[in-house]
């Protein structure tokens, strides 16, 4: 199906809140990883390094809230916790896959268009570089 992005800037109200749960710093990369197969949290943060902790939780939290992962613990010695895409974060495997070929093609241009950037606004650089190290 075809969008067309007027429309989805009329109708903003209705796709900025679900945009933001799913395009957000870590949630393209855990529902890339989560596509191939199921996951256990450790194995999760150690693909995704330098993921911390607490920003792992939080964003599969939010994707199990969202229907896009589904937490299933496994009663053994001792207790795991596996994550699986569901049927309904299975149907961004195609648009993330076009995502991150994009970053995968474009990915040096925009190093080099940040270095541009960077070098005829280095205050601005810094606050983006204080921003960064933050987050």
């Amino acid at each position: 199906m075809a969008v067309d992005l007027e429309t989805v800037l009329t109708e903003i109200n209705g796709t900025r809140p679900v945009l933001e749960q799913i395009a957000n710093k870590w949630s393209v990369l855990i529902l890339a990883v989560l596509c191939t197969h199921p996951l256990r949290f450790n194995a999760i943060k150690r693909r995704l390094d330098p993921i911390t902790q607490k920003a792992l939780t939080e964003a599969l939290r939010r994707l199990e809230r969202n229907g896009l992962v589904r937490r299933h613990v496994i009663s053994s010695s001792p207790i795991a916790v596996e994550y699986s895409i569901t049927p309904l974060g299975e149907t961004l495997r195609d648009p993330f896959t076009v995502l991150i070929a994009w970053a995968k093609a474009h990915g040096q241009e925009v190093g080099r268009a940040q270095a541009a950037f960077d070098a005829l606004a280095p205050e601005v650089a810094q606050d983006e570089a204080r921003r960064s190290a933050a987050a």
